[in-house]
């Protein structure tokens, strides 16, 4: 099945349309996805996320909804699902937002399908441009997604959860291995 039959694909805003110059021009301000709050395997930074102050109000389909999948239109091109804390951030032209409405077919899935080596390779073949070579949306709807059952799906889309939970707590543990070592070395060392 390709992913533009079963999914809705939509490329994020382009900012400068709608930034505001001066705070006299401010009608909104939006919390805004950027491509430092989005790790290369598809999770979440703990960067804070930006605030974009837009001369306009801006249309609800530049943002983010649960169940969603956005992609990274640049190498590494890469995707990420869209959980409840995500919901409401604004979505910018560097990502395509992918709105899947076939229910055979779950997001967690298509999100660990589209950072699957394999479809990054692909994605490469196909980027454009010369100075920041990107993907588009037609490359993105012609995508192949390989047909799974439910059953299959949800096996994946839990182990891929399990994994990041795991990352998410190791890198902490790490952080805290860090803040023990130094204390005890400058403890010998009688520093402070």
């Amino acid at each position: 099945m390709l992913l533009g039959e079963i999914a809705r694909i939509r490329t994020g805003l382009v900012l400068s349309r709608k930034k505001a110059e001066v705070d006299l021009e401010v009608k909104a301000e939006y919390p805004l996805i950027s491509l430092k709050n989005i790790q290369e395997d598809g999770t979440f930074t703990d960067d804070p996320i930006e605030i974009f102050k837009s001369k306009e109000v801006i249309d609800d389909e530049f943002f983010t909804r649960e169940g969603d999948v956005l992609v990274r239109l640049s190498y590494p091109n890469t995707a990420v699902f869209i959980g409840k804390e995500q919901e409401g951030l604004l979505i910018p032209s560097y990502f395509a937002n992918i709105e899947i409405h076939d229910a055979s077919v779950m997001p967690g899935y298509v999100a660990w399908y589209l950072n699957t080596e394999k479809v990054k390779a692909d994605l490469l073949k196909f980027q454009t441009g010369t100075n920041i070579p990107s993907t588009n949306k037609k490359i993105l709807e012609q995508l192949s997604i390989p047909e799974l059952d439910r059953h299959k799906q949800e096996m994946i889309t839990r182990l891929q959860q399990l994994y990041r939970k795991e990352k998410s707590l190791y890198r902490r543990l790490m952080q805290e291995k860090e803040k023990l070592y130094k204390a005890v070395a400058y403890s010998i060392a009688g520093m402070k």
